[in-house]
């Protein structure tokens, strides 16, 4: 019998220190899967972006939180929106076309000179690091709203200004726009409910281009800005640009003679020249432009694709690197070398040509006159991409995205 009650008593002592070491066996494990789970949650959120951290428990949100922001910190980069590819997207629409948009320039109405394929309108440019906003009329109006906005240059600014203004006029009611587009020299549209203005003023060289010189010559006044700068003063926002026109040759060449500090001179390099004029209008710039309320932009050159294969007949993109622009490196090297110079204002350097390059599928091609189309396909379609504009672009198309990038660069 005693044998029995001594047996008992040491099992309940075996019980007892079996629970006893379960309990704290349990409260060691539990301890060590607490540190598991904040150090697991410490590196992931180094590698993963969580999207709704409100589903985890509040300390592993505030960690995930914290350790994201220091992180971004660390691995935010300045995005270039001109670094990118083209990307094919065949559900997509063009923001405007010919009957939306009745003031399309002739030479840049594509559709309606005959052009069947519209694959050309169907890609998109996709910066490689970073996403660009989509393009929004209204958005950009009430930006623009009680502000006038101004295009100069050559025939490609002009290209560029029908482009935004198809964009803007097709954003909101027609009868609350007044657009004034008949004449090739100076073009404006007028938002009405915005009291916003967009211009257009030709003027290729952006200095004085006298046709009428004593001398009986035609002469660039490299040391005198346009004459009708005095209509760009005062303007919010002015985009200008600059090029073409001074690689010009032959029976296309626009001058005959240069005059700089009063003298005239029939040998100066374009290089030079070149030089000369567009310290002439970054002069203008300092001395004009107000860096508090006005954006000064200049548009890079737009490359053409004259010369063998042209662009007749191609209805895709380049996919590679294979075309080498024509235009002078050192005139672009010039350009960007003095926008960096100029301290008083910024001027913002819309660099397009790359991105353009690639589009020898965008060009108004044979479609730049419907009466010059019908007659000469009917009669040399062989000799037909000798007639081809490699130059100008088709609307709707690239320069849409010309002004996406400008819209971009204005406003994020």
């Amino acid at each position: 019998m005693e044998l029995k009650s001594t047996i008992n008593y040491t099992w309940k002592l075996c019980i007892i220190a079996s629970l006893f070491g379960c309990i704290i066996l349990i409260l060691y494990l539990n301890e060590n899967v607490q540190n598991l789970t904040r150090s697991t949650v410490l590196e992931f959120s180094q590698f993963t972006t969580i999207s709704n951290p409100s589903n985890q428990p509040s300390s592993i949100a505030s960690l995930i939180i914290q350790q994201k922001s220091t992180t971004n910190k660390i691995t935010t980069k300045k995005c270039n929106m001109f670094d990118g590819r083209w990307v094919y997207k065949p559900d997509q629409k063009p923001y405007y076309d010919t009957n939306t948009c009745p003031f399309i320039e002739e030479k840049m109405n594509c559709q309606a000179n005959g052009r069947l394929d519209f694959e050309y309108d169907k890609w998109r440019w996709e910066p490689k690091h970073c996403d660009i906003p989509l393009f929004n009329g209204r958005d950009m109006l009430e930006r623009l709203r009680n502000k006038r906005m101004i295009m100069v240059g050559d025939s490609l600014n002009r290209n560029m200004w029908e482009s935004l203004s198809c964009l803007l006029y097709t954003s909101v009611p027609s009868s609350r726009v007044d657009v004034h587009a008949s004449g090739s020299d100076y073009k404006v549209l007028k938002a009405k409910d915005y009291n916003a203005t967009i211009e257009f003023y030709w003027s290729p060289f952006l200095i004085e281009f006298d046709k009428t010189h004593k001398s009986g010559k035609k002469v660039l006044v490299l040391d005198k800005v346009s004459p009708n700068s005095k209509q760009w003063e005062g303007a919010d926002v002015m985009v200008f640009n600059s090029g073409h026109w001074w690689t010009h040759t032959r029976k296309l060449k626009a001058w005959d003679i240069f005059e700089y500090k009063g003298k005239l001179s029939e040998k100066m390099s374009i290089d030079l020249s070149y030089n000369r004029a567009m310290k002439t209008w970054a002069k203008w710039v300092e001395q004009n432009v107000d860096p508090k309320k006005t954006n000064v932009i200049f548009r890079s050159i737009s490359p053409q694709h004259t010369g063998e294969p042209w662009c007749y007949n191609f209805t895709q993109p380049f996919m590679d690197d294979s075309f080498e622009n024509a235009y002078p490196k050192s005139l672009i090297n010039i350009i960007e070398s003095l926008i960096d110079g100029i301290s008083k204002v910024q001027v913002k350097y819309l660099n397009i040509t790359k991105l353009t390059e690639y589009r020898i599928d965008a060009h108004s091609s044979v479609y730049w006159s419907n009466t010059i189309w019908k007659a000469v396909a009917s009669k040399n379609k062989e000799f037909l991409s000798s007639y081809a504009d490699c130059i100008h672009w088709c609307l709707p198309g690239l320069p849409d995205t010309w002004n996406q990038l400008l819209y971009a660069s204005l406003f994020f």
